[in-house]
């Protein structure tokens, strides 16, 4: 079969270019291994926030009498019903995604595609017992989460992101080894669920990417909740009571009963065939260029994959700017002002550089 493009994955990258390509008259191939929506709906940013929504539901019940508001029974939650609920909505949502494909005329193909290479000026793509062939090619093959080499880790039951979505229980502590967005997240959430929560991080301050100060006054009204924060500290040791935690002062231990681990995301760049097309790939992912080019012509890379900004709104742009140079058009991606937001409660966001960023730079 032969199409005008072809798109491995179906992340906010993947599903936004096939929709948009298909819209266009280009005949459309969408490849996803696993459920459409990517990472970001199925197992990120959506269910995150969905359980997020329920905690600050229930700190506004507990907080209601500083409004005039009587709450007559002490407020309690039901944990299966709030992940029933973030498992409703992750289900309604990719079932819109798979209704907006097949509307706008994309053949969606589930299953893990593998680039087999060039042949008479086309590239050959195999999913399954099938061979597919494709003008254009777009990688949108999103991230993984980073597993660092700590002492210990390989014998305990550690979670990551996907693991402490399941909702399969509630630990009487956490320790959450890196202190950004998605580990800031989890530890609001299990705050509210009474869980004892400590945060460790490497750097001076929490959400490296944030603006200093904003996160500083974040960090002070999480630790009046109760949460532990170790900053400027070094995870040594996992064992299944305790985190040892290497600080200016002295080695500490703190006991965890469950880990979680959020030191970032790295881009999936191996076992995809991009050697048989020769895409060049760095350390950060797959360079591109304003169009989302990589070193091949015809083949693009759009989201997690290029390493530029791991945000579900920013692989969507890139995405639609990927298919508008198909097309011919001459939209550029920029980067000078992408919102981040960190769903807390109280919420932080911003938009541009940080003061940090732009003092360094002398500007």
């Amino acid at each position: 079969m032969t199409f005008d493009i072809a798109i491995i994955g179906g992340g906010p990258a993947g599903y936004t270019a096939a929709e948009k390509a298909a819209h266009n008259g280009l005949k459309t191939v969408l490849f996803e291994k696993n459920s459409v929506g990517g990472v970001c709906l199925n197992e990120g940013c959506i269910p995150t926030k969905t359980l997020l929504y329920s905690a600050k539901v229930l700190d506004g019940i507990r907080s209601a009498a500083k409004y005039g508001i009587s709450v007559e029974a002490e407020a309690s939650f039901d944990l299966k019903k709030i992940y029933a609920r973030k498992n409703k909505t992750v289900r309604k949502l990719v079932a819109g995604i798979k209704q907006g494909l097949t509307n706008a005329g994309a053949i969606t193909v589930q299953g893990e595609a593998q680039i087999l290479g060039e042949k008479d000026g086309l590239i050959e793509i195999r999913c399954g017992e099938e061979t597919y062939f494709c003008k254009d090619l777009l990688l949108c093959i999103g991230s993984e989460t980073i597993v660092p080499p700590i002492k210990g880790l390989d014998e305990v039951n550690f979670w990551t992101s996907r693991e402490a979505l399941e909702g399969n229980e509630l630990p009487a502590s956490l320790a959450i080894i890196g202190g950004g967005v998605i580990g800031m997240e989890f530890a609001s959430f299990f705050n509210s669920m009474g869980v004892k929560v400590s945060v460790i991080e490497m750097l001076p301050e929490i959400l490296g990417v944030m603006d200093k100060e904003t996160s500083a006054m974040l960090r002070a009204e999480y630790a009046k909740k109760g949460i532990d924060f170790h900053l400027n500290s070094k995870v040594a040791e996992v064992t299944p009571e305790y985190v040892v935690v290497e600080k200016e002062e002295g080695t500490i231990q703190i006991p965890a009963e469950k880990v979680l681990l959020s030191v970032g995301r790295k881009a999936v760049v191996n076992g995809l065939g991009l050697e048989k097309l020769s895409i060049e790939t760095s350390r950060g992912g797959i360079p591109t260029n304003e169009y989302l080019q990589t070193n091949h012509p015809h083949v693009y890379a759009c989201g997690d994959v290029n390493g530029k900004s791991l945000l579900a709104h920013t692989a969507a742009r890139e995405g639609a700017v990927a298919v508008n140079h198909i097309l011919g058009g001459d939209d550029k991606m920029s980067y000078e002002a992408i919102p981040g937001v960190v769903y807390t409660n109280p919420e932080i966001a911003g938009v541009g550089k940080t003061e940090e960023e732009l003092t360094a730079k002398g500007e």
